[in-house]
């Protein structure tokens, strides 16, 4: 099955964007296609040492750990321009993209998921 994630919530403010990785990397390990669409405030997620929920690993060691298992995490480009976020380091493996790739993504998937 291919499985969409869209997560559009900055990571430390709550645990949504550290849960949402939580489930991809599960849903890979069970078999699964699965992409990460970061949008809004979701794009932090994929900045080197982006913070996790109070006492818990960050999230962005669970993005990478999913893009090394195998599973894709793309992202909004505008929305990391307003937030002046593209020179900044971010994980290995992720990619700046435009709308064109989630719209794809959300007509190709049989299962989406929004955080």
């Amino acid at each position: 099955m291919k499985i969409l994630i869209v997560i559009n919530e900055k990571p430390g403010t709550g645990e949504r964007a550290y849960h949402a990785l939580r489930i991809a990397g599960q849903l890979l390990k069970e078999g699964h296609s699965v992409f990460v669409y970061l949008i809004a405030d979701g794009v932090f997620c994929a900045m080197a040492n982006a913070p996790g929920p109070q006492g818990i690993s960050n999230v962005s060691e669970k993005a990478a750990a999913f893009i090394r298992n195998g599973g894709v995490i793309k992202m909004c480009t505008s929305c990391g321009e307003s937030r002046g976020l593209m020179d900044k380091e971010r994980i290995n493996g992720t990619e700046w993209t435009d709308l064109k790739t989630l719209t794809g993504w959300i007509t190709g998937c049989d299962r989406i998921i929004n955080y």
